[in-house]
């Protein structure tokens, strides 16, 4: 199992980091997603540009506290954990994610994988949120 937690700051208020991460309907700030499948209030399918499909659960929904959620995938199965804090001048939003690779070969390679992908998440959201 590889884990990763990163906490990062955002000049902006809460309210609007909490907004922008949870809406499902307006993903287009994000580059690697092509697009996010709404199944219901607790089951979403990311869908990558490369056509890869990702199952989440969510498990937490606190509006503008925690919002996390379970994922699966053909290679891997996890979780996502956000804690959104106000915070001097702006926000602060942690991520903690947990990922299992599924196959014995994979796991030496998704430590850096999901640091990598925690990384484009956050550059893609402290762009869309400078805007």
């Amino acid at each position: 199992m590889a884990a990763s937690r990163v906490t990062v700051h955002f000049p902006c208020p809460v309210e609007r980091v909490w907004q922008t991460v949870t809406d499902l309907m307006n993903t287009a700030w994000r580059g690697d997603l092509a697009r996010v499948e709404i199944l219901n209030e607790t089951h979403f399918v990311e869908h990558t540009k490369s056509g890869y499909a990702t199952n989440f659960t969510v498990t937490a929904c606190e509006p503008l506290c925690r919002w996390a959620f379970t994922m699966e995938n053909g290679s891997m199965s996890g979780t996502w954990v956000g804690i959104f804090e106000t915070a001097e001048g702006g926000a602060r939003l942690t991520c903690i994610e947990t990922v299992n690779a599924k196959h014995w070969w994979m796991r030496p390679l998704v430590p850096g994988y999901l640091k990598r992908q925690q990384k484009r998440y956050l550059d893609d959201l402290r762009r869309e949120l400078q805007k």
